[in-house]
């Protein structure tokens, strides 16, 4: 998926300034509207949504269904004739695969285990040995609590928390905002200048993990529209978070370059939305009366498209339940469109139903 992703988050220091610079001075006289404007409108996205009625019993998924629906979402988006040949045109049998969830509001408003389950039980059909596949997110109590180390014992994969890996002491995302160190963070107790203005990376990502595979759910977050593909693996990955979460104005900037360092972004093989169950309200929190059925699987390696494509359902689905209208900054994903992370515009993304 990578577009000139070595570069991206060295570019990122300039190029955004650079950009309001040039929204704020207009177009120059050698750039007045005509032919060449639309010869180039832009990169494009594909994304492909599976649909299966029979996907749920009761909010529960069911797994022989589910394990369909990955297959045929594979051999779609990766133009090949067999899920195993899909699996082996992402990832090598050499690969460590890091499979992002997202577990902290439990297991059905979260990553459904279930999902997570097909995708393992696909590399496994495709050769890779199952210590080279890793569940992970942020905290190991919550992987623990939503049922991923269960998979752990019936695979005899790894389940692992970023947290209780460690911070990479080289490998970091910085910025001029400081943040209130807590304990677990890298820098926590240092006393130094600039102390608190460096998000470490988790060990597990850059040391261990050599392609990442992220399945977020449609879940809606206040601030930034979904708690998507995005800032699933952006916040999952470093330390020093809380100095971003409760500002959306500082994840609109922080979010998109942290998922653009080299050592995130370049290892994004393919992007899922679990999107069985559209949660419109209520976040992180298992909120099942504020939530809709779709019994859907979205699949890109866009993972700015399939977040797009989520906040657009879950602005539709909050509109049909007259539920409290929600305003996202969206910025946040025009932010990611411009580091190259892909299409933030709904014109410009392909959407392939498969029912």
């Amino acid at each position: 998926m990578s577009r000139n992703a070595p570069h991206r988050h060295k570019l990122s220091r300039w190029l955004l300034p650079a950009f309001c610079a040039c929204l704020l001075a207009g177009p120059g006289p050698a750039q007045a509207a005509g032919p060449a404007s639309f010869a180039n409108p832009g990169p494009r996205a594909r994304v492909v949504v599976v649909e299966e009625a029979d996907a749920l019993d009761a909010f529960r998924p069911r797994p022989a269904v589910i394990r369909a629906m990955v297959d045929r979402g594979l051999t779609n988006i990766t133009g090949t004739a067999s899920f195993v040949a899909a699996w082996r045109s992402l990832v090598s049998t050499q690969d460590v695969v890091g499979i992002k969830v997202f577990s902290s509001p439990g297991p059905h408003s979260g990553t459904r285990p279930e999902v997570a389950a097909a995708v393992i039980e696909g590399l496994l059909a495709a050769g890779l040995p199952p210590r080279n596949i890793i569940v992970w997110d942020r905290e190991a109590v919550d992987l623990r609590l939503a049922g991923f180390f269960d998979l752990a014992d019936r695979y005899g994969i790894r389940v692992a928390g970023s947290v209780q890996a460690g911070w990479d002491s080289r490998t970091f995302y910085e910025t001029e905002i400081l943040g209130n160190l807590v304990y677990g963070d890298h820098e926590f107790g240092v006393k130094a200048d600039g102390a608190g203005r460096r998000s470490f990376v988790s060990k597990l990502i850059s040391r261990e993990i050599t392609k990442l595979i992220s399945i977020a759910p449609m879940l809606n977050h206040n601030y930034i529209g979904v708690s998507g593909n995005l800032y699933g693996l952006a916040i999952g990955s470093v330390d020093n978070i809380g100095r971003f979460e409760a500002n959306p104005d500082r994840m609109t900037r922080a979010i998109p370059e942290i998922y653009a360092l080299e050592s995130l972004s370049d290892k994004v093989v393919l992007n899922i939305t679990d999107a069985l169950v559209c949660q419109y309200e209520g976040g992180e929190r298992g909120l099942l009366h504020y939530s809709t059925i779709l019994n859907q699987l979205r699949f890109s390696k866009d993972p700015v498209a399939l977040d797009m494509l989520s906040i657009k359902e879950l602005d539709r689905q909050r509109l049909a339940t007259q539920a409290p209208v929600v305003k996202p900054n969206l910025d946040l994903y025009d932010t990611a469109a411009l580091l190259q992370l892909g299409v933030s515009d709904l014109k410009r993304i392909q959407v392939d139903k498969l029912r």
